[in-house]
């Protein structure tokens, strides 16, 4: 069950000639597809593309119908590597997933790819967010694209652009026959606009028919001494081919004014914010006219640099805007003006920031500052002096909280943690790694469990070098997307093969739930064209782990703390595995709300549980807090002056899991929370005992207050 459905969107995809497409940049991308040709697609989901693979899932049936194989891959490796279907023969072929982990991931495949490679259109498109808009570290795909030779193209983040470099993707693999990277970013993912649409297109060749001709040359293999050929031939000829096509295709663009002082080449993807900062100025309007030149890379490996080299003369100074780090695009380019012994003077990272996202604010002081210094008379007289002071900054750190990423309300992996501080308590804190997931968020506060994550499904292979025979044994997570990836194979089957003495812990939320909720092996849900319902433990059983527990409901603290503590006190030697199962609460409620909200329109009784705490019995120690962290779990200020402290209060945003009163009953805290069930559409007979039970309460309420001794202040 996906984040969202596109099932609506999706018969857009319909559209032929003469139609106009409206929508948002992921929707553009299939479209592009379409209209291109491929022959098959796959990919895996991560954002800023986990949307596509949504698209792609909920438009089946329209691939089905044009005859286009659709996959979601168990992995980014596994979907390079589908890319294979283009070496031998002349099917297009396109794979998405995340940059740069998911380029990584693949690199095996795609060096590999790029090495013998292609004939059919092979196009790799990778969502890229680079800066703070990321969940990962702060890398950049371009040194993938360099290092194996695929050409790598950043189009202008509008859908015009970005649809004319789906088929500018596929020609340039075809005439150079290497793979192309189509690189978008978040901002590009889900930008809105139109562009007008052209027929879909059946692929000449598909792979139902490339099965019945089976095609095979040995020149593509990658062994030796093919393999030697293959890097000559990327070289001089595919190299070769590849700049002819992007010069003569007119792939990268010029805008603005023949002559100017100076000019600025930049990435496509980041042509809006050059656009804004100079419109800022006053030096371009909203529609893109720009009196500064700009050359947009619409494709930013290869560079050319006769095209380059034609853009600067008769210029002083070249400002290179590209974000990310390490500057490859300006090494390229200083070296292209230092051989041409051109006196142009390139300007880059010594104005923009080295790293960190460049957004409307970094833009407009660095386009400011190369301006001020290479062409003071184009900026208007509006723009701040040299010397004069810069305008103050408020510092809005002490007013304007941080919001580190955390569990959402009701998360089933938030008592799974409850548990081991529970345990931790108990015998001690342990060397623990987290993993790629949602899981991870415990390393931060209340939690603090753990430490480390060396990649997806390698929880249990990130602690390998503790596995020593210690004192205490050592702990890993593992999600359950994470153990299909890749950690069935190198953190399950590693512990099996080294006999290793530590326990993983497998949280098993019933789907891929960080990258949005996407069907996995062991989804508990029907899915009508992808295989579900595979348990977790029979795999572990399948590689030979020995000593397996399974845990139905997270929630049930007790048993989890008790399982946990088996694990780590038991005389069994050898890999120990904990399966934690329970529904992801975002899916849940996703699928849960829609329908309780419809029995309750049509009159329906329904009943929803509803928790809280008593005040009269909190003493006000907050450990609930510190051992569950809900949203929903707060503090709340009395108006009791003889009770300073402020008492544990659930709001509204509750969804009702019951975790804070089982870590009340596991932990032997108070017993201050209740639980309740709120009646919609009750029967007469419960309206008529409410009614009674309100009319006793009340009387007793009344008869109390009449009894109460009041003191009376002020003269008498």
């Amino acid at each position: 069950m996906a984040e969202r459905s596109f099932k609506a969107e999706v018969e857009h995809l319909r559209l032929g000639a003469g139609d106009t497409f409206t929508g948002e940049g992921i929707l553009a991308i299939t479209k592009a597809l379409l209209e291109n040709g491929v022959g098959y697609v796959g990919g895996y989901q991560g954002a800023p593309i986990s949307h596509l693979m949504d698209v792609l899932a909920d438009a089946e049936d329209l691939l089905a119908e044009l005859g286009v194989r659709y996959e979601a891959n168990a992995s980014e490796a596994a979907a390079a590597a589908m890319l294979a279907a283009s070496v031998h023969y002349p099917i297009r072929g396109a794979v998405t997933f995340k940059g740069s982990v998911g380029v990584n991931v693949a690199s095996d495949a795609l060096a590999n790819l790029a090495s013998s490679g292609v004939n059919g259109g092979a196009l790799i498109i990778v969502g890229e967010d680079y800066g703070e808009g990321s969940s990962i570290m702060q890398e950049r795909s371009h040194a993938f694209a360099m290092k194996s030779q695929f050409w790598l193209l950043d189009p202008r983040p509008n859908l015009p652009s970005i649809v004319k470099a789906v088929g500018d993707g596929f020609a340039l693999s075809e005439a150079s026959n290497s793979p192309v990277m189509l690189m978008v970013r978040i901002r590009s993912c889900h930008v809105t606009g139109s562009f007008p649409t052209r027929d879909n297109v059946r692929p000449p060749l598909t792979v139902r028919d490339a099965l019945s001709a089976p095609r095979r040359d040995f020149s593509r293999v990658v062994l030796p001494p093919m393999s030697y050929l293959h890097e000559h031939d990327k070289v001089n000829n595919r190299w070769p081919a590849a700049e002819r096509f992007i010069i003569d295709q007119g792939l990268n663009e010029v805008f603005g004014p023949e002559t100017a002082p100076v000019g600025i080449v930049v990435q496509g993807g980041m042509y809006n914010g050059v656009i804004r900062a100079l419109q800022r100025l006053g030096l371009a309007d909203i529609h893109g006219n720009t009196e500064v030149p700009l050359y947009v890379l619409n494709v930013t490996y290869p560079l050319i640099s006769s095209e380059f080299l034609e853009f600067c003369a008769g210029k002083s100074a070249i400002l290179v805007v590209e974000e990310g780090q390490p500057e490859f695009i300006e090494q390229s380019l200083s070296t292209y003006l230092l051989r041409a012994g051109s006196k142009t003077r390139l300007f880059g990272k010594n104005v923009f920031p080295m790293a960190g996202e460049y957004t409307g604010g970094v833009m407009l002081d660095s386009v400011t500052k190369f301006l001020r210094e290479t062409a003071p008379q184009m900026l208007p007289g509006q723009v701040r002096a040299p010397n004069a002071p810069a305008v103050a900054i408020p510092d809005l750190s002490k007013t304007v909280p941080t919001r580190p990423p955390g569990f959402c309300t009701g998360c089933p992996e938030r008592p799974i943690f409850a548990a081991m501080k529970l345990v931790e308590r108990e015998l001690g804190q342990h060397q623990i790694t987290g993993d790629i997931g949602c899981h991870l968020f415990a390393t931060l506060p209340p939690f603090e469990i753990g430490g480390s994550t060396m990649g997806y499904g390698l929880g249990p292979a990130s602690n390998a070098a503790f596995d020593g025979g210690g004192e205490r044994r050592a702990i890993s997570i593992l999600g359950d997307g994470g153990f299909w990836h890749n950690g069935l194979s190198s953190s399950i089957g590693n512990m099996v093969f080294n006999k290793s003495d530590s326990v993983a812990i497998i949280v098993d939320n019933f789907y891929s739930a960080a990258t949005g909720g996407q069907d996995i092996p062991s989804s508990r849900a029907e899915n009508k064209s992808k295989a579900t319902q595979h348990p977790i433990t029979e795999a572990l059983k399948g590689v030979g782990v020995k000593w397996v527990r399974q845990v139905d409901r997270t929630y049930d603290v007790t048993k989890m703390r008790d399982t946990i503590r088996e694990a780590l006190s038991t005389d069994y030697n050898g890999p120990k595995v904990i399966v934690a199962s329970s529904e992801c609460m975002l899916n849940k409620q996703r699928r849960e709300k829609p329908l309780t909200a419809k029995a309750i329109k049509e009159g329906r009784r329904v009943e929803t549980p509803r928790f809280g705490v008593d005040e009269d019995i909190c003493t006000g120690d907050h450990a609930c807090i510190r051992l569950s962290g809900c949203p929903s779990l707060s503090l709340k200020k009395l108006d009791d002056p003889l009770r300073d402290d402020p008492v544990a209060s659930i709001d509204q945003s509750c969804v009702g899991c019951g975790n804070c009163g089982e870590v009340a009953d596991a932990a032997v805290l108070c017993p201050s929370f209740w639980r309740g069930e709120v009646v919609h559409n009750p029967g007469g007979f419960e309206r008529w005992w409410h009614g009674l039970r309100a009319r006793i309460i009340g009387a007793l309420q009344a008869r109390r207050d009449r009894n109460r001794i009041v003191f009376a202040t002020g003269a008498e």
